[in-house]
């Protein structure tokens, strides 16, 4: 499995890489980005098996880049590790094709269980 982390802060994407690590995803190939126009560009070179990507950054968001994702036929596995978990959030993001939303502060548990189905494929 590759996983593409998405978030503007560096140090975000060190906590993400450490709570998959501890969730069992130790064995994965991780590729980086700071924001989701930095992603588009990765996915189109990497075609990661997963995205993880923060909601709020700055060029384009992460909806922004999951809509310009799906738009261009890509249907890569996406899901939000954000600071927001409203129910609204929740829809929007699963409307426009996110399987999941993992809320800041998270858990190693919070990752096995949204990806679970992921793994199992």
């Amino acid at each position: 499995m590759k996983f593409l982390i998405v978030d503007d802060s560096k140090v975000m994407r060190q906590i993400v890489k450490k709570t998959l690590r501890e969730a069992g995803f130790g064995d994965v190939e991780i590729v980086e980005a700071s924001d989701g126009a930095e992603a588009l560009t990765q996915v189109a070179a990497h075609a990661p098996s997963v995205v993880l990507s923060d909601w709020n950054m700055p060029v384009k968001s992460g909806i922004d880049f999951l809509t310009e994702l799906r738009a261009s036929g890509n249907a890569t596995p996406f899901g939000f590790v954000t600071s927001e978990g409203s129910d609204a959030m929740r829809a929007k993001a699963t409307e426009a094709g996110a399987l999941f939303l993992i809320v800041k502060p998270f858990k190693p548990e919070d990752f096995e269980k949204a990806l679970a189905p992921l793994r199992a494929a």
